[in-house]
């Protein structure tokens, strides 16, 4: 087999794991899980404890785990992450207490943890000339994923709605661990161009590797952007549907804006990541930035439903525009051995953003009554996060 046959087959294989991997754990999680969690008995505080705690394990394990990839390699961690994603949709359905999903889902989180850092580091390590193409292209099949999740997960708890007890929640995550299957199947297949032995890594290599990823202006740079990205697409995804609920939408409506964002960034991904390959990726994370920023900004000052419409879609670009090219310029400016970490590092950036706008946006607009000084909130961060981005990369040379 030539070697572009290869890695076409390559491609094929981590569209396939992302897509069944993800699909598995939106399943698990939209819209079922606080339905699940109220059905056991939560409250509103527990709730907000357990949505929590999957991201945060992306947080803590994203960069260890990227660090580790560099060092024993990419296949045993994926071969990881799908051992979990085949075992964690099985723990659910032992589940007879709310606060039992806390351990669950951070288990379930640590999943994710790993295929996102180390799937976006074999990419770049195998397609260095097209980066951000095969990143989108691998993003918007997650996005496939995630789109059909809901949509599978709803018809199921409707469907089976008539059953006592948690039957409906059961079959759902009985789905999941199906789903999870093939995801896993996928890892045991791929094989790795370089053998690396197993090995420990010592706390103080981890400390380098963290050191080094700080120690790049640039690098910190795109994660500070990673964040800001992340910081506003999560309060606006977060409080949009609440704001348009309040001015009286119907819910379908919602549905509608919020599907048709996904289906063009799924579409648009690709395209993008092209662009990153062929022009500055700078200028792409800039005018990503300032989309997103400004799109979450103006929602208070409309009341219509295809201006509400064209912000989710311009958002969703932002979003698409950006990320891919923070991706790829990541992996042009990491060290060829550091790839993983710095992929870790910038999945862990995604997570504290994606963790902290929902909560910061919410105490504003609680504290303020204002969605006006909620939304704003991104727009200043994402201004914050070009104006340093443009520092870091105009002046010659690294730290």
């Amino acid at each position: 087999m030539d070697r572009r046959s290869n890695d076409r087959k390559i491609l094929y294989y981590l569209f396939l794991l992302g897509f069944f991997a993800i699909f598995s754990t939106t399943i698990s999680k939209s819209p079922v899980l606080p339905l699940f969690a109220q059905a056991l008995g939560s409250g509103d505080a527990t709730l907000g404890l357990i949505s929590a705690v999957s991201p945060f394990a992306g947080i803590l394990f994203s960069f260890p785990v990227g660090a580790m990839s560099d060092k024993i390699g990419r296949k045993r961690l994926l071969i990881v992450a799908g051992v979990i994603f085949v075992v964690a949709p099985l723990l659910y359905l032992f589940i007879s207490d709310p606060l039992m999903l806390v351990p669950v889902r951070f288990f379930h989180g640590l999943g994710t943890a790993i295929l996102g850092p180390v799937a976006a580091a074999l990419l770049v390590d195998r397609f260095p000339g097209r980066k951000g193409e095969v990143l989108g292209q691998y993003s918007s099949a997650t996005l496939v994923g995630r789109t059909l999740a809901p949509l599978t997960a709803g018809f199921i708890i409707s469907y089976f709605a008539v059953y006592p007890g948690l039957i409906s929640y059961q079959v759902v995550y009985f789905v999941a661990f199906l789903a999870a299957i093939p995801a896993f199947a996928i890892t045991l297949l791929y094989s790795e161009k370089d053998r690396h032995d197993i090995v420990f890594m010592q706390f103080n290599e981890f400390s380098r590797s963290f050191k080094t990823f700080l120690g790049d202006r640039i690098l910190r740079a795109i994660a500070l952007v990673e964040m800001a990205i992340f910081f506003s697409f999560g309060a606006f995804e977060t409080f949009l549907p609440v704001f348009l609920f309040d001015r009286g939408f119907a819910a379908f409506e919602i549905g509608i804006i919020f599907s048709v964002q996904v289906v063009l960034m799924a579409v648009t991904k690709p395209l993008f990541g092209r662009v990153a390959d062929r022009v500055d990726k700078r200028f792409q994370i800039i005018a990503g930035l300032f989309m997103i920023g400004v799109s979450v900004a103006v929602i208070p000052y409309f009341t219509h439903f295809y201006a509400f419409l064209l912000i989710s879609v311009t958002a969703g670009f932002g979003l698409s525009f950006s990320t891919v090219a923070t991706g790829a310029y990541t992996g042009e400016i990491a060290a060829k051995k550091e790839i993983g970490a710095s992929m870790g590092a910038l999945s862990s950036t995604m997570d504290i953003g994606h963790t902290l706008g929902p909560l910061v946006t919410g105490l504003i607009i609680g504290y303020t009554l204002s969605y006006q000084a909620g939304f704003t909130a991104g727009l200043v961060l994402t201004l914050f996060a070009a104006v340093f981005f443009m520092w870091a990369v105009i002046r010659p040379g690294h730290e």
